[in-house]
This record gives C-alpha cells, sequence and structure tokens, in this order.
C-alpha cells in the first residue's frame, strides 16, 4: 500500500490526480500539465515534496564520516552551505544522487530521493559505524513544500522574516515561516530560483494554506510530479532511475566533477573511480529536439543511418520550446548529424543541442 504525505488531504480537495511513486501516493497534476509548468516558470509553482529522505548525521566526526561514505569533500563545507554529491558502491556505481546540508559545525542534513531513501540511510549508518557520529533516519517526522518559479522570493518574503535576499543559491538558513519553525533552502530541480521549506508534519497543511494565499495574487499554483519532471528535464537535471542508476558511475554520466579525489582519506569507490578517471568516456550524455510532433519517451533507440547508437533516458513535450525534447546517451564518437529516434518503428529526426534546452535569465 502507498504511503500518504501529510497533504494528502489537500491534493484530493484540490481535484489532483494521485498516483503511486517510489511507494507514495503522489499527486501527478491538479489539472493542466501545461498550466503548472507555465506558472513555474512566468510566476510560481507550490510542490509536495514530503516523499523525499531526510537524513541527520551529527557528532564530532560528522563531516569525515560522510567524506568516507560521500564522492564529494563534504567536510570542507561552510555553515549553511548546500552540496550536490552522489552515494557509489565499491565498484563506483551510482546508488543515489543527494544533497548535502551543513546545518552546524557537527550538524549535516542529508536529503535523498524517495525511492533510495531507506537504501542510503543504511548505507549512511553502515559507513559511519568507525566515526564518532550519530546517523538518523527522521523522513517520517518532516514534510517539505517546495516553492519555485520567479515570483517565489516575493511570495514567501510575506511569510518569514528570514533575509531571503541575502539567501544565496545552494545555501539553508533556519527560520520562521508563517509564525512555524522551518529550515528554509535554496536549491531546487525546475531550473528556476525557488525555495525548499523542511518542516514538522503538523505544520504542512496550514503552511501549504498560508503558501497559498499568499502566492493567488502572484499566479502561485499547485504544481504535481508531471511538471516537476518536464520542467527539470528542460534544465537539462538528472534523475536517478533514468539518467543515473546502479550500472553507471558518475564519470559515466559526464559527472565526475562532483567526485573530490584531493579530499583527505579513503572513501567508498575510491579505487574504482580512480581506475576509471581518465578513461575516455563510452558515450556521453545530449540533448536532442525532435524536429516533428512525436515524443522520444525513455528506452527508445537513437539510431544513425539505421543503427542504434545510442538510447533515450527522458522525453517529454517542451512547454517552453514548443516541441519534444529528450536526454539520450550517444555512443562517443558519433557524428551527431543525421539521428533518428526510433518511436515504434519509425525514424523520426532529431538534432542534437547544448544542454540545457533551457535557462533562466538572472
Amino acid at each position: 500500500m502507498s504511503r500518504s504525505t501529510p497533504l494528502r488531504d489537500v491534493h484530493e480537495s484540490l481535484g489532483a490526480t494521485l498516483t503511486d511513486f517510489a511507494g507514495w501516493l503522489m499527486p501527478l497534476r491538479y489539472g493542466s500539465e501545461s498550466a503548472e509548468h507555465n506558472a513555474v516558470r512566468q510566476a510560481a509553482g507550490l510542490f509536495d515534496l514530503s516523499h523525499m529522505g531526510e537524513i541527520f548525521l551529527t557528532g564530532p566526526q560528522a563531516g569525515e564520516a560522510l567524506d568516507y561514505a560521500l564522492v564529494g569533500h563534504l567536510s570542507a563545507m561552510g555553515h549553511g552551505r548546500a552540496r550536490y554529491t552522489m552515494l557509489v558502491d565499491e565498484r563506483g556505481r551510482v546508488l543515489d544522487d543527494l544533497i548535502v546540508y551543513r546545518l552546524g559545525d557537527e550538524e549535516f542534513m542529508v536529503v535523498a530521493n524517495a525511492a533510495n531513501a531507506e537504501k542510503v540511510a543504511e548505507e549512511l549508518k553502515n559507513r559511519a559505524k568507525a566515526y564518532d557520529v550519530r546517523v538518523e533516519d527522521r523522513s517520517d517526522q518532516y514534510a517539505l513544500i517546495a516553492i519555485q518559479g520567479p515570483r517565489s522570493q516575493e511570495i514567501l518574503a510575506t511569510l518569514t522574516d528570514a533575509d531571503l535576499a541575502s539567501l544565496k543559491y545552494y545555501t539553508i538558513t533556519p527560520g520562521r515561516v508563517d509564525g512555524r519553525d522551518a529550515l528554509i533552502a535554496r536549491t531546487g530541480y525546475t531550473g528556476e530560483d525557488g525555495f525548499e521549506l523542511i518542516i514538522a508534519n503538523d505544520d504542512a497543511v496550514p503552511l501549504w494554506n498560508a503558501l497559498t494565499a499568499a502566492g493567488e495574487p502572484h499566479g502561485l499554483k499547485p504544481a504535481g510530479l508531471s511538471s516537476r519532471d518536464t520542467l527539470r528535464l528542460e534544465a537539462g537535471m538528472p534523475l536517478y532511475g533514468n539518467e543515473l542508476s546502479a550500472e553507471l558511475t558518475p564519470f559515466d554520466a559526464g559527472m565526475g566533477r562532483v567526485v573530490k579525489f584531493d579530499k583527505p582519506g579513503d572513501f567508498v569507490g575510491r579505487p574504482a573511480l580512480e581506475a576509471v578517471k581518465d578513461d575516455p568516456p563510452r558515450r556521453r550524455l545530449t540533448g536532442l529536439v525532435a524536429r516533428g510532433r512525436r515524443v522520444p519517451r525513455h528506452g527508445y533507440p537513437v539510431t544513425k543511418d539505421g543503427a542504434v547508437v545510442g538510447e533515450v533516458t527522458s522525453g517529454a513535450p517542451s512547454q517552453t520550446l514548443g516541441k519534444p525534447i529528450a536526454l539520450a546517451y550517444i555512443d562517443a564518437g558519433v557524428d551527431t548529424e543525421g539521428l533518428a529516434v526510433d518511436i515504434r518503428g519509425k525514424q523520426e529526426p532529431v538534432d542534437v543541442v547544448e544542454l540545457p534546452f533551457y535557462r533562466r535569465n538572472k
């Protein structure tokens, strides 16, 4: 049976189409996917992300434990900073991609993808056994609400005295929002400016309602998983299970930059990653724009002159570009002129473009 977030009743009252996602009953859409997508690009959207995992590491060696457990140099982070990183296995294969926040001298929060949260918590506990640190999976204690879009700061500012203007991208601060304690992070997964609010479960419904009321004059709309996926795709952001998986290393995914070999000490997967770090990539993650109206979807073959040279990892109609777009892994050395995607037996021409497909004006 699917688990429910504290906002399930709110989603049902808004007429959301609910679907199982990673074992959670989540809003897929509330009405028009394109309207939700465009609201985030033009004004603001409100997302329930309470299915994500929140794992806390506290203690004198919390930073060192994370340095060993993950590929990043997390102990070097300053207070209030966030960093994108990955958990890999001994073979260097990606088990999940994560955001780590430093909350204090001896406290970090790791946010994991919903489908992997329990696995990430167990891995962190096992890898931290030799360190003076406590690892706690507090996912069941917190809700996570995101407000994303160019008007998100303007809306959120009416409900908090936190200095949002000085909160830089990939930072976090404690604050009060609508009179309730929250961790306010300026990260996101849409390609737009925005904030994530990590709050107690009991505060989720009143805070959602307060944000809805504050955002109504500014064009804010509730937004579901469908628009979240098309937004992140336009922004060229990877999705675990599509662009990232336990079959790929960070280098396979073109994201070797997150692996920090210059940090002190050993880390899980280091020997395997050092062995491949200088290897030429076998394939590369590429942006595709369809010339026609048919949409390249996950798993569809990419072809050249009838031969398979790659595979689509994510695809959807782009509301912003007005054309279908896709991410795909293409074999290295392939001339990208004249590529096509095999859509149910028909070769649909595509053009290769630089990523991301969409970049906001800052």
